[in-house]
Parts: C-alpha cells; structure tokens; sequence
C-alpha cells in the first residue's frame, strides 16, 4: 500500500500542473463534438424506440409498479429518458476513455517517465506493447464493461448496489485497460506479463478507488432526468469533462505506480544476473 499511496501522491501533484489541465482540453472537446452530434440526431430517435417498447411490452405499469415499491412514484414520468441516459451511458464512457488513450495517454507516459528519470536515471524503453494490442486489450475490457453494465441497470432501483457496481465495474475496467497503456512503451511484453501478474491486487485496488470518483459523473448524467430533461445536454457535457479529468489522474496513478514496479524489477533481476552466473 506504500508504493499505491506514493504513486497517488505523486499522480495528485502531477494532476494540476498547467500540463496536465490543457492535456484535458483535447480529448474533452472531440468527446464534446462527437456527443453534441449524437445527441443531436440520435437521441430523441432512442427515446422514441424506448417509448414504444414500454408501450409494447407493458414498461409503463411495471416500472410505475417498482419504483412505488420503493417510493419513488414520482420518477414514473421521467422512467423513459432515464432509461435512454443509463443506456447512453457505456458508450459514453467508451468515447470519453478512447480519446483521453489515443490525445493523452501517450503524453502521460512521457511526463512520469521524465519525472522519475529524474530521480531514478533513465529508463530504457523496450516497447513490449503496440497501438494494435491497447486496441484490441481495451476493445474486449469495453465491450465485457458494457456487457455487464446492462446487466446492472435493474439495479438502480437499489442505489446504494447500484454505487457498488460501478465502482467494481470501473475498478475492472481502469486496471484492466490503464495497465496495459502504461506498460506498452516501457517494458518488454514479458515483463509486463509478471508486473500484470506481480502486482495484480494493488493494480486492482487502485481501479476500485478511482472506480469512487467514477461513478459521480453517472450520478451528474442520472441527474439529467431526475431535475429536468431540459438541463440534460449542461449535465452530460458536465459528466464527459469529469470523465476526462478522472481518466487522466487514473492515467497518471497507473503510470506512475507501474512505471516505479518496473525499475524496481529491472533492479531485481540486474541482482541476480551475476549469482546467476
């Protein structure tokens, strides 16, 4: 827990340096222009095709029947759009965490790297990852993610499981992906593999903590329906800018704690190398 703590720190001071908030301003404004324009042509579209399932399939009176079993009536009226954001959610999620890999991400790596070089000595990089392999390791944790997620948008009715899920969801998730990012340019594909397997419940702990903060811009996006279906588009351009500013502190907690396991373990194994021998 010492090495997640200092990377925390570490990852926190980093956050709000001047490099850090204009990194944020790419992926947040192409996250922007791509919902701006969904939701400009495809929502009222979903909302439609929502409605016409509930109408079809009795949606009106069984979810007018759950939320009074838990006393909340009077969100009947708003059943519909909440629905649509909880479904508009996932791929939101997706958008916001494939700019910040593809604008930032790269950047991220050579700020830490830089940083501990400082401290530390230089770190050679042996490149074990590529362009190809984060696609495809975030490709597969996404579409598990969005899985998993509709499968737990039953459980909204019981919010404090409803907190419960994303959290573990986002935890999986962030390792999951963020792991990967942070280790493609540095370590070899080998040495990932025992960093990934070494350091497996840390990497897990760390997920889960920013899994904390993640679940708020849900809470913010939810919050589109529960005020006012008219402040939805303020709420979901509040909720893509928190996303953003979490996945890139995530970024740097990852990269930072990782980036400290790898010189540790090239450290090790420049040891044995002569008892080796």
């Amino acid at each position: 827990m010492r090495a997640v703590l200092e990377a925390y720190r570490r990852a926190f001071a980093s956050q709000f340096t001047g490099r850090m908030l204009l990194l944020s301003v790419t992926p947040f404004l192409l996250s922007v222009t791509v919902w701006a324009l969904l939701l400009y042509l495809g929502f009222q579209p979903l909302l439609d095709a929502v409605q016409t399932v509930f109408a079809e399939r009795g949606g009106y009176a069984t979810s007018a029947g759950l939320l009074s079993t838990f006393g909340l009536g009077m969100l009947k009226a708003v059943a519909v759009p909440l629905l649509s954001m909880l479904l508009l959610l996932p791929l939101m999620i997706l958008t916001a965490l494939l700019f910040m890999g593809v604008a930032a991400m790269p950047a991220l790596g050579r700020h830490v790297a830089a940083r501990m070089a400082s401290r530390l000595g230089p770190l050679e990089a042996k490149a074990g990852g590529s362009l190809l392999g984060s696609l495809a390791t975030g490709a597969v944790a996404l579409l598990i993610f969005v899985v998993l997620w509709l499968c737990s948008v039953p459980l909204y009715l019981l919010p404090p499981v409803a907190l419960v899920a994303q959290v573990m969801l986002w935890g999986w998730l962030t390792a999951r992906v963020m792991s990967y990012d942070a280790l493609a340019g540095f370590a070899s594909a080998d040495e990932r593999r025992q960093l990934l397997h070494r350091h497996r419940r840390s990497l897990l702990a760390i997920g889960a903590l920013s899994g904390v903060a993640g679940a708020l811009p849900g809470l913010v996006w939810i919050g589109g329906a529960l005020i006012s279906v008219l402040l939805f588009p303020l709420l979901a351009t509040l909720s893509l800018w928190l996303y953003v500013v979490i996945f890139i502190f995530t970024g740097l907690w990852f990269q930072y704690y990782l980036l400290a396991a790898l010189y540790a373990l090239r450290a090790e194994t420049a040891a044995t190398m002569p008892a080796t021998s």
